[in-house]
């Protein structure tokens, strides 16, 4: 279990410059410019698929074990947040994390369009997807998932929301080379992720996994 979860915080707003991505496709991100609007109310349970580089995943919501994080989820996967988005931070036995929108416009709206706490039902076990966040009431749009038992974070307010029912291989086959972010690490920096986007990490992390299409399925 690793102490520390601080590249998981969420990075200061900032003016942003619009760079050549991957990611929605048109239309999708003038939908997703504004949060506020995305706030359906989750079905009580519902899968969504994740089509990546390595292969497909399938991750099962319960939203009774974390309703604002289960609305939040299902509002992202189903106008396209993920699709594009790359797993930047993939550390062996510990998570795979990715949230980030790979357009830095699209991400600055996100930044800080937070949603509440929810209490912690079930434990950070192996498969089982949370969000990142800095603290209280600061998840938005990041999540990981767990590789192992990292029940250690339980304690800290971590509050898993979905586990994935199939395709864990493939979740385990996610590029993990770059290892932690910088600056404690040589992965990828946050900042310049929410700042550049996929131009940032496409140039510089070429050989990250990334999310090709997230979708709601019954």
């Amino acid at each position: 279990m690793r102490s520390k979860l601080t590249s998981m915080t969420l990075v200061p707003a900032f003016l942003v410059t619009v760079l050549a991505w991957t990611g929605p496709a048109l239309g999708q991100g003038e939908i997703l410019s504004n949060p506020a609007a995305l706030r359906e109310t989750a079905p009580a349970t519902y899968k969504a698929r994740f089509e990546t580089s390595k292969g497909g995943f399938v991750i099962d919501v319960t939203r009774e074990w974390a309703p604002n994080g289960a609305d939040r989820f299902f509002n992202l996967v189903k106008n396209g947040f993920y699709d594009g988005v790359r797993f930047f931070r993939v550390l062996d036995g510990f998570m795979a994390q990715f949230g980030i929108n790979g357009d830095p416009a699209i991400s600055a709206k996100w930044r800080d369009a937070r949603i509440s706490d929810d209490p912690v039902r079930q434990s950070n076990r192996r498969g089982f997807v949370t969000y990142a966040m800095a603290g209280p009431n600061t998840r938005t749009s990041q999540v990981f998932i767990n590789f192992g038992d990292n029940s250690a974070l339980d304690k800290q307010g971590f509050s898993p929301f979905g586990q994935v029912s199939s395709g864990m291989n493939v979740v385990d086959t996610l590029h993990s080379g770059y290892g932690e972010g910088a600056p404690r690490g040589q992965g990828p920096d946050q900042g310049r992720v929410q700042m550049e986007g996929n131009a940032y990490l496409t140039k510089n992390f070429p050989r990250l996994d990334f999310v090709k299409k997230a979708t709601i399925t019954k």
